[in-house]
């Protein structure tokens, strides 16, 4: 999902959907580090990162950057 240019051929309900698979995923990542069950801890930021993406382009359609 990392890609760039993976995301910005999606859709804005596309993109709320990936948001709320990712916010998901991530609270799932939480619980794993907090059960010491994590096996990459690097899934956490590269998660992160991912969110930071797909909000970033909702945000572009909101300011109406994006069609």
């Amino acid at each position: 999902m990392a890609k760039k240019k993976n995301i910005k051929d999606l859709t804005l309900d596309e993109l709320n959907k990936k948001l709320t698979e990712l916010n998901d995923s991530m609270l799932n990542y939480r619980f794993q580090k907090t059960l010491q069950q994590l096996e990459d801890p690097k899934k956490i930021n590269q998660n992160k990162k991912d969110i930071a993406r797909v909000k970033t382009f909702i945000r572009q359609f909101e300011l109406g950057l994006r069609k």
